[in-house]
């Protein structure tokens, strides 16, 4: 079975828009599958990006106008501009991170329901995900117990650390980010189709 370690920042459009056919992808591979939420602006500066305010006014004209043409063509609910982003991304991280180990430990949840419902209320209900009501709505929502919002925050803390660390070595620099077991890295949600296409054996990596 394939397994694919998905970097992920919990403020990204763009990860938001690829949860459904992610989803969909992984589902149909029978893929496995660990979240590994990070900083996404440490990971920008730490491999050459820049964050959104700092862009050239050219690109975020050019991400406004990509943005919206996506969301409509897959059909899902966005604001360009959310009331409550950016935000502070690291308490949905660290509820991300408890979920994933209560379910490594069989607790019952949808940790992926999870992440889109975190994305979701960031990029379409006009929710701030920093606030401990909204990550304990969205835990409860996906099936975990709210009480996942405040257990393991030292150990969350050092994961998230962790997982920029591990996203850096591992070649990753945005969000979404796919990493396969055997090497092949996808980055964005319009590359989903080149992952689905790799997993199925249909396009092979080849050495650089």
């Amino acid at each position: 079975m394939a397994h694919i370690d998905f970097y992920l920042s919990t403020l990204s459009p763009y990860t938001y828009l690829a949860g459904p056919e992610f989803d969909r992808i992984i589902a149909r591979h029978g893929a496995g599958v660990t979240c590994k939420p990070l900083d996404i602006m440490a990971l920008f500066a730490r491999t050459g990006g820049v964050a959104p305010k700092d862009r050239h006014p050219a690109r975020m004209e050019y991400r406004a106008q990509d943005l919206l043409r996506r969301a409509k063509r897959l059909g899902m609910d966005f604001n360009l501009k959310p009331a409550h982003w950016p935000t502070n991304a690291a308490p949905s991280s660290y509820a991300i991170i408890a979920a994933q180990n209560a379910v490594q430990k069989g607790a019952d949840g949808d940790l992926a329901g999870l992440v889109n419902g975190i994305l979701r209320a960031c990029w379409a209900e006009e929710k701030d995900i920093a606030e401990d009501s909204v990550v304990r709505d969205c835990l409860g929502a996906a099936g975990f117990d709210q009480g996942l919002a405040h257990s393991g925050l030292l150990e969350g803390a050092e994961t998230y650390g962790r997982n920029l660390e591990e996203a850096v070595a591992a070649g990753a620099f945005g969000s979404p980010f796919y990493i396969t077991d055997d090497g092949a890295r996808f980055w964005g949600e319009d590359r989903l189709a080149d992952l689905n296409a790799h997993l199925a054996g249909t396009v092979q990596m080849e050495e650089a």
